[in-house]
């Protein structure tokens, strides 16, 4: 039955109705004109009669076959009689998949499902959406072990009709036809890759880095390069060794992430992704060098850290051994004075042990637990203190140019670390310059902006205005495999002997312990700079005077002898013993105490009889602070001195609201020790 809806099925009614609807008003005007002299009683009244008779039987004989030629007419022309023509399998489908009509060779074949989706044309939707963007779609289907073509086709009332004929085999010498709709590739890249913010490209072929390219996207020539345009390859724009390692991965069934290097940027890295289509493949190239970058920060930064804490662990361990050595020379001391033949012997131990101290110290600065005494500097001021000692330290084939800025900021930092890492920098290039026999070294001081401090090489994300130190040198440069190791410790390209290897890994725990960050920049035979940035730092505008500095060392010899009770905690026995040893001998009455719990029961029991606890800072369970807040009670109001190789930074925000509360580092030496504990007790 005919669609009322169907634009065919609405002209056929129309163009077979009209000759109907005529015949039928002529009809009835002749019988109207007929029955006028009827009515009117004349001599031809019944042959009147008679031929509106005749014309009333003709009409209702012909009116009913004239609506079975209309339907006819319209049954003929409609798409389901058209369907129920055809001899190959064949059925009106709707948009929504349901079969609307069907001839007995469609349902002898595909059966009689009531939608396009059942049986074996699940897949046929994919084929409604292709023909009724392009009005025609067919594709090749495995039906019952033949090939099978099926063919949509989009009519006016926006149902398809869809056919199965026979698909033709190829020959074997001959090409595969490529007709339309067929299982080719596609001939561009879809909406998705070409509107990308990576590079995308449709490559011929299955192989990305053979086939001839066909389109590419817009973010495309900004990776690979202009050279790997349409109509070229993709092969030579990658850097060889990349491409020999994503080939064998690809080889391998790989899909990607492979790590390309683009021959037009080898400083860039991308990786490269492959989706294999009929005949075609699509490359996509994403530049994840930033992302690299980021990475290789985090390993170095997680690197320095944990080296860090070695570090740090081992100083702590290695002051305690050092102050065990020092404070027994000072006893050794007083019993063999100068004069005495054991007394240079032990002068040089003591030089030793100081040596070794310093490089403690070193270590300690690098992990970033060494006791910080933070001021405002101002940053010029600070290099010109420097300045006459980097002159006498270069030797005359080497030439010292000092840039000072305009405009220089103050900075807030340990002034003796921050003078140490400057000569430490100068002393490096130095030791450079001195393969080629001299040269020039430029220390140059700026206020810089965020901006300029990432051009730079500041990689940390600056905000506001910088200052920076910069350091620079014409020797022989740094090699590249040297670059990410110079700021490990005991990392040294000198020969042995001529070197710690602790020299950069100094600078580099001051310069973060006060919160900045240094660069390396560095060419074979271009010299090498070192750049260090720090947080400018505004001092109040009201500023109470500072106390007069005292003077350093002992201007004169002192007694160091004194009274009172002495709460002494330390877990190191060695060093416990024999600074309280020293102590007893200068007069003072010493409790001894190897840890945390032990300290707490002793100022209990010995409760406003004491003037004075010094506390190890790390000690197992009860550490100092912690000693010191449980035993607060029992100590009243005496001081409190914290000796430790940790830096001050460790506990002093726990130590927050606590008054009288010291500190004096490891290793220990008996006079500053004695000296110390004179002045707490007075």
């Amino acid at each position: 039955m005919a669609n009322p809806a169907s634009p065919m099925g609405a002209r056929g009614a129309r163009s077979a109705n009209l000759p109907a609807a005529l015949a039928v008003g002529l009809l009835l005007l002749a019988a109207m004109l007929a029955a006028a002299p009827a009515l009117s009683g004349g001599p031809d009244r019944v042959a009147a009669l008679g031929l509106l008779a005749a014309l009333a039987v003709a009409a209702a004989i012909a009116l009913p076959a004239m609506r079975r030629k209309v339907a006819a007419i319209e049954g003929d022309a409609s798409p389901e009689a058209l369907v129920r023509a055809l001899a190959e399998p064949a059925a009106l489908v709707a948009e929504d998949g349901a079969v609307e009509a069907a001839n007995d060779a469609w349902r002898d074949t595909i059966g009689a499902h009531r939608r396009l989706q059942r049986g074996p044309l699940a897949a046929a939707p994919a084929l409604l959406l292709a023909a009724a963007r392009d009005r025609f779609a067919g594709e090749t289907i495995d039906l019952g072990g033949a090939a099978q073509r099926v063919e949509a086709a989009r009519l006016d009332s926006g149902r398809f009709l869809v056919r199965l004929t026979r698909a033709t085999a190829p020959t074997p010498d001959a090409p595969t036809p490529q007709q339309p709709g067929a299982a080719e590739g596609p001939a561009r890249l879809d909406a998705f890759a070409a509107a990308s913010p990576f590079g995308a490209a449709l490559v011929e072929g299955d192989d990305p880095f053979e086939g001839r390219i066909l389109e590419v996207n817009g973010a495309w020539a900004s990776i690979a390069g202009d050279a790997a345009g349409v109509g070229a390859t993709l092969g030579p724009a990658i850097a060889e060794e990349s491409r020999k390692e994503a080939s064998a991965r690809l080889a391998a069934g790989g899909v990607g992430p492979f790590e390309v290097t683009p021959a037009a940027n080898p400083d860039r890295i991308s990786h490269l992704y492959v989706t294999h289509l009929p005949d075609r493949c699509v490359a996509y190239l994403v530049d994840v060098t930033e992302q690299k970058q980021l990475q290789a920060q985090l390993v170095q930064a997680n690197k320095m850290q944990a080296i860090g804490q070695l570090a740090g662990g081992v100083a702590h361990d290695f002051n305690n051994l050092l102050t065990a050595i020092l404070l027994n020379i000072s006893e050794l001391e007083t019993r063999h004075p100068l004069g005495d033949p054991s007394h240079e012997g032990l002068s040089r131990i003591r030089g030793i042990a100081l040596r070794a101290a310093n490089l403690v110290g070193q270590l300690l600065t690098f992990s970033r637990k060494v006791t910080v005494q933070r001021e405002a500097l101002d940053l010029g001021d600070m290099v010109n203190s420097v300045a006459y000692m980097l002159s006498r330290l270069l030797p005359e084939t080497v030439r010292l140019d000092i840039d000072y800025g305009r405009n220089l900021p103050h900075v807030y930092a340990d002034r003796q670390q921050l003078e140490n890492a400057v000569m430490n920098l100068v002393v490096n290039a130095r030791d450079a310059l001195r393969e080629k026999g001299g040269g020039a070294i430029r220390v140059r001081t700026a206020r810089v902006s965020a901006k300029e401090a990432v051009a730079l090489g500041h990689e940390g994300g600056p905000t506001g205005e910088l200052a920076l130190i910069e350091v620079t040198d014409d020797g022989p440069g740094i090699a590249p495999d040297a670059l990410s190791k110079i700021f490990d410790p005991f990392f040294t390209t000198k020969a042995v002997g001529e070197g710690t290897g602790l020299g950069l890994a100094t600078v580099y725990g001051v310069v973060k312990q006060s919160d900045g960050y240094i660069s390396v920049s560095s060419k074979p035979g271009e010299g090498a700079t070192f750049r260090i940035f720090l947080p400018v730092y505004d001092p109040p505008v009201l500023v109470e005077p500072a106390a007069p500095a005292q003077p350093k060392g002992r201007t004169a010899a002192r007694d160091l002898s004194g009274v009172g009770r002495i709460l002494f905690v330390e877990d190191e026995d060695e060093v416990r013993r024999i600074a309280a040893q020293l102590l007893r001998r200068r007069g003072y009455e010493v409790i001894e105490a190897a840890d945390g719990e032990e300290a707490l029961l002793l100022a209990e029991e010995n409760a406003g009889e004491l003037h004075l606890m010094i506390s190890d800072v790390i000690m197992p369970g009860l550490d100092g602070p912690k000693l010191l807040k449980a035993a607060r009670p029992f100590l009243g109001d005496i001081p409190v001195m914290f000796i430790s190789g940790y830096a001050e930074a460790e506990f002093s925000k726990v130590l927050e609201g606590e008054r009288g509360v010291s500190f004096l580092p490891k290793p220990l030496d008996i006079p500053a020790l004695a000296e110390r504990v004179k002045q707490l007790m007075q």
